[in-house]
């Protein structure tokens, strides 16, 4: 079939799907402590995902990276990684995931046997008290154990740390050190303005927290040698090497220096909205032609004009006062 190409001659090759809202975090720059899901009625069934990214392998998407919420907390998941991945080596390149590596120590051994080779797993800290304090329900132990376990299944494992402006600045040389000393990749990401902002009423207000990453790259040169690589993994972030260790340090940066031009993917919720832009409201109803007919052609048809509609940037902005081009949707219902 003919691939997808957006408005600005882009090939859409990397699909991002969530398979669940629902989180057994409750990070504070991602959402509230208590966070009101949606209704398990209104999600998209395991069988039904399975359809919706078939049609876009067949479309001519090479990369799945299953997202959340929490992607590991959805009943059966396993069932669609295994389904999944009939379609490697068939059109599809990689199948992976990013999780808060709350379950990984239990799912790690059997993703790595549905052909999952490589997880990020969402790291802010590795203080215990602090990374209690950010995730307000999580474990770090847990994190960690799960960690050690994806290695041990021969899964690569990508740490992504997002840059928290007076909370994570002074563990900075600490989390490369730790990433070196472990052989992990690490990507740090700007906070976004995405979902509730927060009041400041319980010390979370989003735009205190945004740190940018020309000022966290600036403080990791007066330690280390960076150097620009080109080395591009499919995703958003830039690459830079650190000489002294011979790491990699990745950034992703949608405010301080968007991503957009290169922009490859397009995310789909556990809902069947597809959203061309994380950035942007406009999104596709995909559930609607997935239920009406067993016959996928008007899907690929709806998916075809939703990529038509792709737009060429997000507008993601910080202001001293506020957040303009902030989302209403929380991260976690488009997919982390």
């Amino acid at each position: 079939m003919d691939p997808l190409i957006d408005p600005f001659a882009r090939r859409i090759d990397y699909l991002r799907i969530s398979v669940t809202d629902r989180c057994d975090f409750r990070c504070t720059y991602c959402m509230s402590e208590h966070m009101t899901f949606l209704p398990k009625k209104e999600l998209l069934t395991l069988e039904e995902l399975e359809r919706l990214c078939t049609a876009f392998v067949r479309l001519g998407v090479r990369k799945l990276r299953i997202t959340g919420g929490e992607p590991l907390v959805r009943r059966n998941i396993l069932s669609f990684f295994e389904g999944m991945s009939q379609h490697l080596g068939h059109g599809l390149d990689e199948l992976t995931l990013t999780t808060n590596g709350s379950q990984l120590d239990r799912f790690a051994a059997p993703l790595a046997q549905a052909g999952v080779r490589r997880v990020n797993v969402s790291l802010d800290t590795l203080d215990a008290d602090r990374f209690k304090a950010i995730t307000r329900w999580g474990s770090l132990d847990k994190v960690l154990r799960g960690i050690d376990a994806a290695r041990a299944a021969g899964l690569r494992v990508k740490i992504n740390t997002v840059a928290l402006k007076g909370t994570n600045e002074d563990e900075l040389f600490d989390l490369v050190a730790w990433a070196a000393r472990e052989e992990l990749d690490l990507t740090f990401i700007e906070v976004m303005p995405m979902g509730d902002m927060g009041d400041g009423t319980d010390g979370t207000l989003r735009l205190d927290q945004y740190w940018p990453l020309r000022d966290l790259r600036a403080r990791l040169a007066e330690r280390y040698t960076l150097r620009d690589l080109a080395h591009r993994t499919g995703g958003p972030a830039r690459y830079v090497d650190l000489a002294e260790t011979g790491q990699q340090i990745g950034f992703i940066t949608p405010l301080t220096h968007n991503f957009c031009e290169s922009c490859n993917r397009v995310r789909l919720t556990c809902t069947g909205q597809l959203y061309m832009c994380l950035g942007q409201e406009d999104m596709a109803d995909l559930r609607a032609p997935l239920r009406a007919s067993p016959d996928d052609a008007a899907l690929e048809d709806a998916i075809r004009a939703a990529i038509a509609r792709k737009p060429k940037g997000h507008d993601f902005d910080y202001s001293r006062q506020r957040a303009d081009g902030q989302m209403s949707r929380h991260m976690s219902h488009t997919g982390g």
